[in-house]
């Protein structure tokens, strides 16, 4: 299937949807808007993987099994773990590319006002004393620079490979497209799931 844009026509109503992209990117949002359009269920990504002190949870692996075991959904298309297991089963995956400015920009004003006030986040965590960036190897800011390029080559090996021939791959760049996919495309598909089940 050829890499769709951002108006384009999706070739089905989407049912289980992937989001893609750095951090920053706005997965998150984009996910829960597409729930909602769509109605479908919203089940965030960092809310399985994180427990308390940011230990990975164990039921993590699990979690996600069931959630794909869903006829509906949509979430983030992250960790190593999951992303085959909700590739095999979605019909839809958004790529949110957007310039690496972009993203690194949202990733800093997110992480600061979350930790000025002390935002609660997955279970009971909240974002570490700004200074760890520095001492850090893995803090988000450090992770989104160096990863910012790994969603391509993710998405170039989707398209490829088994799943390319039967997935809705909507690549979109910047804010500007993904506001015109969500008022065109998004909402067209929506309001042709609303008449089928009439």
């Amino acid at each position: 299937m050829p890499l769709l844009g951002p108006t384009d026509e999706l070739p089905h109503s989407p049912k289980r949807v992937l989001v893609a992209g750095t951090s920053g990117a706005g997965k998150s949002t984009m996910a829960g808007c597409v729930a909602d359009v769509l109605g479908l269920s919203y089940v965030e990504m960092d809310s399985l993987f994180h427990g308390p002190q940011w230990t990975p949870r164990p039921e993590f692996e699990a979690d996600v099994r069931e959630l794909v075991k869903r006829e509906t959904w949509a979430t983030e298309w992250q960790y190593t773990l999951a992303r085959p297991l909700l590739l095999a089963r979605a019909d839809t995956l958004i790529w949110l590319d957007h310039a690496k400015h972009t993203v690194l920009r949202r990733v800093v004003v997110r992480t600061v006002v979350r930790r000025v006030r002390r935002v609660q986040l997955w279970n009971g965590n909240t974002e570490p004393p700004l200074r760890t960036v520095f001492t850090d190897r893995e803090h988000l800011l450090r992770w989104a620079w160096k990863s910012h390029g790994r969603t391509r080559d993710r998405i170039a090996a989707v398209l490829a490979g088994e799943h390319g021939s039967r997935l809705a791959v909507v690549r979109l760049r910047g804010q500007r497209e993904v506001d015109q996919w969500r008022a065109g495309p998004l909402r067209r598909a929506a309001e042709r799931g609303e008449e089928s089940v009439r």
